[in-house]
This record gives structure tokens, sequence and C-alpha cells, in this order.
């Protein structure tokens, strides 16, 4: 199957007035498919959420709302799952129900990326949210077969300045799905001291690596405390931080 752009790009430029010959020759497609597409089986340019994929039907790189682009890629690097076999590509996002604000948090990026509707699936101590539309695979590449730690994850060409622009939206979908701020108490001469931590896990050295690079974006202190977990935990890097991310709510 044609990447959904591709197909969007034909319709636009035979639209247009060009002939099915001249973008089948723009594309790189047999004159056949593009025929199929344009003549045979034609679609509206603007069906359900093609009207927001920023990597269609605007022809540009960049979502109109990038922070919550940002934050919603955090999100499902750490806690979501793109379901591509079914007729409409599902995103589901896994949030607990001890965490509302999340929830809410979550609902309202899809909606703002890309979302008509999005569905609240309750789970045994969780919500899946969900949205179906066929564009979810254009704006989250990342998505493949199997389990995120056992393929590479990296970053498309055109999601690097994204995420370099906001890495705090960015680093609070990480930390909001696979990490947590806490408080810490350690014993040093039988006295007790408390101060305030941050942690992210995943089985995924290329999503930890993502997380680093980002905390390095904002000069932000971090150590890997276990080979799968990294930790923020000086003081002034708890408190820059805290400005992005903040406890879960």
């Amino acid at each position: 199957m044609h990447p959904p752009h591709i197909r969007a790009r034909a319709r636009r430029l035979h639209l247009s007035g060009a002939s099915v010959a001249d973008v089948a020759r723009s594309v790189g497609l047999s004159y056949r498919t593009v025929w199929h597409w344009c003549r045979d089986r034609p679609e509206p340019l603007v069906p359900g959420t093609a009207s927001r994929c920023f990597r269609c039907q605007d022809g540009v790189d960049n979502p109109t709302d990038q922070p919550a682009y940002a934050y919603l890629l955090g999100l499902y690097l750490g806690d979501g799952h793109l379901v591509t076999s079914a007729r409409v590509p599902v995103l589901r996002i896994t949030c607990g129900n001890a965490w509302p604000g999340l929830i809410e948090a979550c609902d309202t990026a899809m909606r703002s990326v890309l979302a008509n509707k999005v569905q609240r699936v309750p789970k045994d101590g969780c919500v899946s949210v969900e949205s179906s539309g066929k564009h979810w695979p254009c704006l989250l590449p990342q998505h493949g077969p199997g389990k995120k730690h056992e393929r590479p994850i990296v970053l498309a060409d055109w999601q690097r300045p994204i995420i370099e622009r906001h890495p705090g939206d960015f680093l609070r979908g990480l930390f909001h799905s696979d990490g947590c701020r806490f408080a810490n108490r350690v014993s040093v001469r039988g006295k007790d001291y408390v101060y305030p931590r941050y942690m992210f896990s995943n089985e995924s050295a290329d999503i930890i690596g993502l997380c680093q690079w980002a905390l390095d974006l904002l000069g932000i202190a971090w150590r890997m405390n276990r080979p799968n977990s990294l930790s923020v935990a000086r003081r002034a890097a708890v408190a820059a931080l805290d400005q992005h991310v903040g406890p879960k709510s």
C-alpha cells in the first residue's frame, strides 16, 4: 500500500489540471495506479482526518500545533500503540486511572494534532485513549510490528526539528507515560533527607537515547541508574525539569 500522502499529492495534482500521465510521472508510479486513484475510484481530497494531516493535506512538514505533537509523540513512544491491521488505523495510548489529568491531556493532544473523535475505553486499572484515523501512520512513522524495544526507533528528518523546538513538551510526554516524579528518601549518619527526583524507564535503548537527547537540549543533567532507566536528581536539574514536566495529575 502506498503512503496516504502520495495518494493525496496525486489527487491534488490531478484536480489542479494535470493529466493522469503527468501525475504518474510526477509521483513515480504507474499510470494504472494513478488512474485508479483519480478516475476509477476518486475520493474527496479531504476525507475524514486528511484535512488535518499536516504531512498530506498541507504539503508541509510542520504541524500547526507543534507542542501538542511533541507531547503526543512522547506519550506514544512510552505507552502508545498504533494498530495498522484494522481497516482504519487506531492509535491507542494507555493511561492509569490514578491520573485523570493525564487522561484529559492525552485526549486533548490527540484532538489538537489530528483526531476528530477520541474514545476512552475503560480497562483494568487504566483507560485506553483511542482515536481512529487513516493518517496516524503518516504522523507516527515509528510504528511497526512487534514491541518497540525489539525494533529500531529513529526520528524522521521532519520530526527532529519539531523536538528541537519543543523538547520540554516531548519530555513531558515521555515522563507522563514511562516516568515519574517522586520524593526520594535517604539516610546519612542517622539523619533522613527527602528530595524530589525524576525517573524515566524504558526497555528501548533508542527511546532512552531520545530522552537523553531532549534533556541535553535543555541543559538538564541526568545519569543512568540502570541500563533501562535514567535519573534526574540534582536540585537545579529537577527545578529545570519541573518547568516543563512536573508531577502527573
